[in-house]
């Protein structure tokens, strides 16, 4: 089957330019060329995907180098694993050596070797991943398709290529239902038989690349879909994240994804997820990801948060009030809150801290309050607590306010000295 007319319909002409560029490249080098993996799969459903992921039978890393030379896109290199990745205005190209992998034992990570087109097919996780279209000048446009994922992707099945799939790599699993959720598919009933046999191969797999399976969970438009799936077949609860909530987590990733926020989504959506743990589950959590510190810390104050709503819950705190019951919160945490507590004044007091609250200051320094005869000490410290306080509840509006406060409470306190003495 020759695919040229729909390649050239679906990528745009900068990119074909660039991706006809590379196919020359390779043929002067006599190296073989193809287009692979997922941009093979999403042009066949017509779903736009223009990161772009290329095999060469030959040195991926020099036709790198040799095509950056030529277009003066970004080139990150990785000469031991025979890859490269050339990052342009609006679209990436990786590009790999052709390679065969072999598993010492499940979970390991693969030996790599140079292979064939056939090698690096044959390593990949999904029949409709497994698919290449060659980009050699006398088979151009053709489907290399050994593993029918063209026929699994009109039956809507997302298909595993051996039996030992799972096991080899349980990340698989997470990537499975990442898929099935996304694209809409079922598991193929033999897929589906093995990967439930196979969850407690997630044991031999580390922490950190269970996270990174998950992360890209996450970054799905609507991951609550693939969250749920797991938690059904029992996966979650195998790495620490048991779902409770159902409607109401995806109702809160709903309004996650409201607040048009991108680069917190996904600590945002952790954050919301882990809301129903305990602290001590939550650290379980953290230690069976491996979760980096600041987000830890985050999840962390999400949860020490939540305990203290009801301080936050009574609509006459002052704003002073509001500001140091949560000063000390990672901001993410208190906007996990917001979503998922149903304490109407708590979240009115969270939203107030987010929006205004955190970004008053004092006018006056350390260095201010020194020249008004209040040198570093932690009588400074106090002083400017108090005026930050009056600020916040509006008691003082100008600077000069509060220069004329700072020095009523240093008189304050010298003649309450000088009464002690």
């Amino acid at each position: 089957m020759n695919l040229t007319a729909e390649v050239e319909q679906y990528l745009p002409q900068h990119i074909l330019k660039l991706v006809k560029n590379t196919s020359r490249l390779a043929y002067l080098s006599e190296q073989g060329l193809y287009l692979v993996g997922g941009v093979v799969r999403d042009l066949l459903l017509n779903h736009p995907n223009f990161d772009l992921d290329l095999v060469v039978e030959g040195d991926a890393v020099m036709l790198a180098r040799q095509l950056a030379e030529a277009t003066q896109a970004k080139l990150a290199t990785h000469p031991q694993f025979g890859t490269a990745k050339l990052t342009c205005a609006d679209f990436t190209i990786d590009i790999a050596t052709a390679r065969e992998e072999t598993y010492a034992r499940p979970g390991a990570l693969p030996t790599i070797t140079p292979g064939t087109l056939n090698d690096d097919l044959r390593r990949r996780d999904f029949s409709i991943n497994a698919m290449a279209i060659s980009l050699i000048p006398s088979s151009y446009g053709e489907l290399i398709d050994p593993y029918h994922g063209k026929d699994d992707l009109e039956q809507q099945l997302i298909r595993i290529l051996h039996p030992k799939s799972f096991e080899d790599d349980a990340t698989r699993i997470l990537r499975a239902i990442r898929y099935e959720q996304r694209l809409g598919f079922n598991l193929e009933t033999r897929t589906a038989q093995l990967l439930k046999e196979s969850i407690s191969m997630l044991d031999t797999v580390s922490s950190d690349r269970i996270r990174h399976d998950l992360e890209a969970i996450l970054r799905e438009e609507y991951p609550e879909h693939a969250l749920h799936r797991l938690d059904e077949l029992g996966v979650l609860s195998r790495i620490g994240l048991p779902l409770e909530g159902g409607k109401h987590l995806a109702e809160n990733f709903e309004k996650a994804r409201a607040l048009n926020k991108p680069g917190q989504l996904l600590s945002l959506y952790l954050c919301l997820a882990i809301y129903p743990l305990s602290q001590g589950e939550n650290e379980q959590l953290r230690h069976h990801l491996n979760i980096p510190k600041k987000l830890a810390r985050t999840l962390h104050d999400t949860l020490e948060l939540k305990v203290h709503l009801p301080l936050l819950n009574k609509p006459s705190l002052k704003r002073s009030e509001i500001y140091y019951l949560l000063k000390g919160y990672e901001p993410l945490a208190i906007q996990a809150n917001v979503l998922a507590s149903e304490f109407a004044a708590a979240c009115y007091h969270l939203n107030l801290f987010l929006n205004e609250l955190r970004y008053i200051k004092t006018y006056s320094s350390g260095d201010d309050l020194a020249k008004l005869g209040v040198p570093p000490s932690p009588e400074a410290g106090t002083v400017l607590e108090k005026l930050l306080r009056a600020k916040l509840d509006g008691e003082i509006k100008t600077k000069e306010e509060e220069i004329e406060l700072a020095l009523t409470i240093k008189t304050t306190k010298a003649r309450s000295e000088r009464s002690e003495n």
